[in-house]
């Protein structure tokens, strides 16, 4: 299951501060056309030890006086198809308002559990005025205040409760085909590699006006080689649904991501990585996903002598502090290295779920230790007792210590980098963890 709560509901409600709230801090994104400022719409949080993804379905709409037709209804019906759980949110000291109404009835339609939100209940007075929201028709319905977060941890308990842990996937996976996510930004040439790939061309049309995208789900099966391509290719824009567009093709990748073993981030080898394209980087790596990154159309580029070496210099210094990835500069259209496209792909996902036995661990451990102990905090000795593989999809690692607080950031980065070069772990995001022993 993906691991996605939306937030929903017309504007001004609350939604962006009840997003900022559960993301840990303020964000925004800027638009590239004149006059544009909104709300970040997607971003990564954690309650109970289950780590999701929270969407907000800002209500920004250019040029529209129509707010429910333009930005409401497409929006929410994008959070329903994709979103594991929804939070409805209304404002009490408004009311139940026409457009409130509009957006319950088409919650109740579907399956998707919906949990209302009653915002701005931060006295007694609106405690009372809130039960009018029980008329909605909603059993899980919350009061709360998302710029106090009263309330807001009673509500997370509850949603959370609909997502799969990572741990509880692990058996599955180990009967699963890899699944691999080709994810960046429209006309980047997505469609172009899965067609080239597969050897044939795969459309579908959605009921979603203007867009035409690929199918989302192909099996590749070609040389020995057999995985499952979770495709987000082919929006195809219409100018009247531009930000609805837009809209879906993030949360489209952005499920994708979830889904996913390792990531194909394809970058246009004239654009560069942009805004977007650093976005599902950091998502990418957020969720512990394997990322192989993609330089398209790279036979559209005059080159030089060290064209290539400075070119994957630059975009590894664009893509920093996390630079350890394998770049390959291809051309879809032409076929050029595609192949090479899959086989590093697949190393990154052999690599990522790979176990290391505790003995090899700490007999590694032991000989960097020897070399290169940590320093001493604050005149106190500090000492990494054994380490050992906890069990998740990705590689992660508990280090047992006499004191956890004592380990300086520096010796972490120390650390993993000797992880990573001893077990080849290019292209994966580890996680370490430093407990009392």
């Amino acid at each position: 299951m993906s691991n996605i709560i939306a937030i929903v509901g017309r504007p001004n409600v609350g939604k962006s501060t009840l997003f900022n709230r559960l993301f840990g801090e303020r964000q925004s994104i800027i638009d590239d056309t004149s006059g544009v400022t909104r709300d970040r719409i997607y971003g990564t949080s954690e309650w109970n030890g289950k780590v999701f993804t929270i969407i907000d379905t800002g209500g920004f709409v250019k040029h529209s006086e129509d707010v429910f037709e333009a930005a409401i209804r497409q929006q929410v019906k994008f959070a329903i198809d994709e979103a594991s759980a929804i939070i409805f949110m209304v404002d009490v000291t408004t009311g139940i308002t026409d457009l409130d109404e509009h957006v319950a009835d088409m919650l109740r339609r579907q399956k998707k559990q919906v949990y209302l939100a009653v915002n701005k209940v931060d006295n007694h007075q609106r405690m009372l005025q809130a039960n009018e929201f029980y008329g909605l028709g909603f059993e899980n319905t919350f009061f709360l205040s998302s710029i106090s977060g009263s309330g807001v941890g009673e509500l997370l308990d509850e949603v959370v409760q609909v997502f799969d842990i990572a741990e509880n996937e692990i058996e599955k996976e180990k009967n699963q085909l890899p699944q691999i996510a080709i994810v960046g930004q429209p006309n980047v040439g997505k469609s172009t590699l899965l067609n080239s790939l597969v050897g044939e061309e795969r459309n579908i049309v959605t009921d979603i006006p203007g867009t035409t995208r690929d199918a989302i789900h192909t099996v590749y099966n070609k040389f020995g080689k057999e995985f499952l391509l979770v495709d987000t290719a082919g929006i195809r824009r219409k100018t009247k649904v531009h930000e609805d567009l837009e809209f879906y093709s993030v949360i489209r990748a952005i499920k994708s991501l979830e889904e996913c073993d390792v990531c194909i981030l394809m970058i246009d080898a004239r654009t560069g990585v942009e805004a977007q394209d650093s976005n599902l980087f950091t998502l990418a790596i957020k969720k512990r996903k394997g990322v192989v990154i993609v330089v398209n159309k790279w036979d559209l580029v005059e080159k030089e002598t060290n064209t290539m070496a400075q070119y994957e210099k630059a975009l590894r210094h664009k893509l920093a502090p996390f630079n350890d990835l394998p770049i390959l500069f291809i051309s879809a259209q032409n076929k050029q290295r595609i192949f090479q496209v899959v086989e590093t792909v697949l190393d990154v996902y052999e690599r990522r779920k790979q176990k290391i036995k505790t003995s090899d661990l700490n007999e590694f451990m032991a000989e960097l230790l020897e070399k290169n102990p940590p320093p001493h905090y604050k005149g106190k000795l500090v000492k990494i007792k054994y380490v050992t593989q906890i069990p998740k999809p990705y590689p992660a690692f508990a280090f047992f210590v006499n004191n956890p607080d004592y380990i300086q950031k520096s010796y972490k980065q120390y650390l993993e980098n000797q992880l990573r070069e001893k077990y080849n772990f290019t292209g994966i995001p580890i996680s370490m963890f430093f407990k009392v022993n």
